[in-house]
């Protein structure tokens, strides 16, 4: 599952069940591997959930394991906390899996989601669809995410952009931009936490989204007390945001290693160290 920016309409063959969020920009119509297309829209996670449930039954995976980035993460952790029974692990790429708010933040934000989502209904008919050159375009997403390399950056744009007369258009829904308005406080978030049976790991970047980007005080230790209760493994690497995107070795192979099957013995001998640093 994908995070914020690299949500797109088209998506990857199946890995797992990649859940992006580098963005869950899975907001707006995304066509499903079948060509189908899903209402996912940020604001109603419930919607998330039910698109991915409708892809997995048209697959008919019936058991598996999760991969979320960013928003992605907190998408993979709420549909590992509704169906515990379909998903075996799940790796949460620089996110917690959750983002609680505090709970006098939660109607303003509700209100101004509202009233931004009408604001941009009213002003349907006057957006044009911006038509940028491929290097103008490559720009523009760098802009929005400065730690993406060259790369990288070429990499989203296979997916992110179509060409069209003179250049090329972005393919995701700019709704993904407009303030959520479906929040969990912190006593909910450690509820649902609980609920998830799946074997997890945390992949933090050592300069990824928590040196930018910070909870309520105190939110961050509950929660990984929490996954510390659940028996979840840290693993923190060196690398920004998108060190799954930039560097990829630096994970891959934590990755591999982690969704391996273990026998019962390795996972006995494996109970009492359930931190690890790179």
């Amino acid at each position: 599952m994908r995070g914020h920016s690299q949500i797109f309409y088209r998506t990857d063959p199946p890995l797992l069940a990649l859940v992006n969020n580098q963005s869950s920009r899975a907001a707006g119509m995304r066509r499903s591997a079948e060509g189908a297309q899903l209402a996912c829209c940020k604001e109603f996670a419930s919607l998330i959930n039910y698109g991915s449930l409708r892809s997995l039954n048209t697959l008919q995976w019936k058991r598996f394991s999760i991969i979320g980035h960013s928003m992605g993460g907190n998408v993979a952790g709420m549909f590992s906390a509704l169906y515990p029974e379909m998903v075996e692990s799940v790796v949460l790429l620089d996110t917690y899996g959750f983002l609680p708010t505090e709970v006098t933040d939660m109607f303003t934000n509700m209100r101004k989601g509202i009233n931004d989502q009408i604001q941009y209904d009213n002003m349907a008919n006057e957006r044009k669809e911006r038509v940028y050159t491929y290097e103008k375009a490559k720009e523009r997403l760098k802009v929005a995410n400065p730690y993406l390399s060259d790369q990288s950056a070429d990499i989203l744009l296979e997916r992110a952009v179509r060409e069209v007369d003179g250049g090329f258009v972005f393919t995701r829904d700019f709704r993904i931009n407009l303030k959520n308005i479906i929040y969990i406080n912190i006593d909910q978030c450690l509820h649902v936490l609980s609920q998830v049976k799946a074997k997890v790991m945390l992949l933090l970047a050592k300069d990824g989204l928590f040196k930018t980007f910070t909870l309520p005080d105190g939110y961050a230790d509950r929660i990984c007390k929490s996954w510390t209760d659940q028996k979840a493994t840290f693993v923190e690497v060196e690398g920004d945001h998108h060190v799954h995107l930039n560097n990829p070795e630096a994970v891959s192979s934590v990755i591999t290693d982690f969704l391996q099957p273990q026998s019962p013995d390795q996972t006995e001998s494996q109970s009492g160290n359930q931190t690890s640093r790179l």
